[in-house]
């Protein structure tokens, strides 16, 4: 079934009901939203001749256009391409080139033009919408099968080229269900604000609130401003929205400085990033019953693992702390096991790399079958990150299997340490590597950003350390920076401190 019928059948049953604003002004109706939807897909028909399959991107900051972009293309059967808007115009211009791109959307970027292969159109926003306002306007969403590729995510690109992550209108549907029965409920009163780019998984999160008729909200600032947030939540009511962990904190800090307790928000579901226990105890302390963590990556989106607010705010069962710092357990429509290098699987408590099997797990990797051979292994998903599994399923996150320290033949999970390391009142955020060492092969350096304007002494965070961790798992060294290296979607650069650090 092609998306775009969701947003079709909503438009019938609301067509009057607001849907895209642009902070609290009303941009377009259900109606308005679906009719515009289906003139962009006439229009890339007619003027691109983009049919069934073909590739179209979005090189786009967040704008209320945006989500009408992403259902037009659907709505011809083409298969979006998400492109981070703070991404290089040469980044921009690889992905476009290596997907088969017919046709970018961009809205003022000039120094892409000069880049793009010759077959690929390119539409400025900033010059003309991306349909006529009284032009033609397909009848129907044309028909795909669950099987057809919907959506072309490409990976960070931290350890080389990104990847293309080949996702179905099937993929796409079960991560959708998957966050009714496992994340939250979601009601047509709910304003689901994107604070975070729509050409990551906040984008994908759009589907459940087009079926049940709510408010898409793009910030006027058309990005993350926590001093924005604390001001329009109140205002619009019944907020949701996704949140990357640094996104969180930021509306903490935000919200200790004005005195703002969470009015309007209904649901903040994090991820995208390591949660430390320290920040979420923090944040449920503020603001009370309204997380929710997911746990999914772009082969798998959002959709591996959650922790339901019950879980978050619970402080009556025994090991509380460790289900709050873990991720949760299985969403509904995936199967979650520990393998060991050969595929054997752990036992409860082991650690060893997450692999999931269902539903959502991607089709493979965009015209790359090498590195879709070593990620989906007889029916699994080899996720590239390790953790364990307690004995009630909940899953804990220790590392990505390129971050963990091997010192002196034992395995060291920097998150352990960096946990540890947070919980000292002077740490604000820490980041913990290894680099080479004769003796050991590696040893453990610690990366922090002080909470205030005095940094605490290396003797006072490994004195803390002793009080926490086991010996071994101390840093050996101990550097002071005023922020961390991260990329566009907020995780750390841990490569970037390896470089920079090793030889230290």
């Amino acid at each position: 079934m092609n998306l775009a019928e969701w947003l079709v059948r909503t438009a019938k049953r609301h067509a009057d009901q607001p849907a895209l604003l642009l902070g609290e002004d009303q941009v377009a109706t259900y109606a308005e939203f679906a009719l515009h939807a289906a003139q962009v897909g006439a229009s890339l028909r007619s003027r691109s001749r983009v049919g069934p399959g073909d590739r179209v991107a979005i090189f786009m900051k967040n704008s209320p256009a945006y989500l009408e972009l992403l259902y037009g293309i659907w709505f011809c059967g083409a298969v979006v391409v998400p492109i981070n808007a703070k991404l290089h115009a040469r980044e921009a211009a690889y992905i476009i080139e290596d997907s088969g791109c017919r046709v970018v959307f961009v809205s003022g970027e000039s120094d892409l033009p000069a880049l793009l292969p010759t077959e690929c159109s390119l539409y400025d926003l900033e010059k003309g919408p991306a349909f006529e306002p009284d032009g033609e306007a397909l009848a129907a969403p044309i028909a795909r099968h669950g099987d057809d590729l919907a959506w072309l995510f490409y990976t960070s690109g931290t350890t080389g080229k990104p990847k293309g992550v080949m996702l179905s209108n099937a993929n796409l549907q079960a991560m959708t269900y998957a966050y009714f029965v496992d994340v939250d409920e979601v009601l047509a009163e709910d304003a689901a604000v994107y604070a975070a780019p729509l050409s990551h998984g906040a984008g994908l999160y759009n589907f459940m609130h087009v079926l049940r008729g709510s408010r898409h909200v793009v910030p006027a600032s058309g990005g993350f401003d926590a001093a924005e947030l604390c001001a329009l939540a109140p205002r619009l009511g019944n907020v949701t929205m996704f949140a990357a962990p640094t996104m969180i904190n930021r509306l903490l800090a935000a919200a200790r400085q004005t005195g703002y307790a969470g009015e309007g928000l209904r649901t903040i579901v994090y991820g995208g990033g390591p949660m430390y226990l320290a920040d979420i105890e923090a944040a449920t302390a503020l603001f009370g019953a309204r997380f929710v963590q997911i746990y999914g990556q772009g082969e798998c989106p959002m959709a591996l693992t959650a922790l339901p607010r019950a879980d978050v705010m619970d402080r009556r069962h025994p090991r509380w702390r460790e289900r709050l710092a873990s991720v949760g357990t299985a969403q509904s429509c995936v199967r979650i096991r520990i393998a060991g290098p050969d595929g054997e699987e752990k036992a409860a408590g082991e650690i060893g790399e997450i692999i999931a099997s269902g539903s959502p797990v991607m089709k493979g990797y965009w015209n790359n079958p090498d590195a879709t051979a070593q990620s989906l292994r007889d029916g699994w998903l080899w996720t590239g990150d390790m953790g364990s599994l307690d004995e009630d399923g909940y899953l804990t996150l220790r590392d990505r299997s390129k971050d963990v320290i091997i010192s002196g033949g034992t395995n060291i999970y920097p998150r352990e340490v960096e946990e540890a390391l947070l919980t000292h009142p002077a740490v604000l955020e820490v980041s913990v590597i290894g680099r080479p060492s004769v003796e050991w092969g590696e040893e453990v350096v610690a990366v922090v950003v002080p909470a205030g304007p005095e940094a605490p002494s290396a003797s006072e965070l490994d004195a803390h350390c002793r009080t926490q961790i086991a010996s071994f798992k101390r840093p050996k060294a101990y550097f002071f920076e005023s922020e961390l290296p991260k990329n566009n979607y907020g995780k750390v650069l841990k490569t970037t401190l390896r470089r920079r650090f090793s030889s230290f």
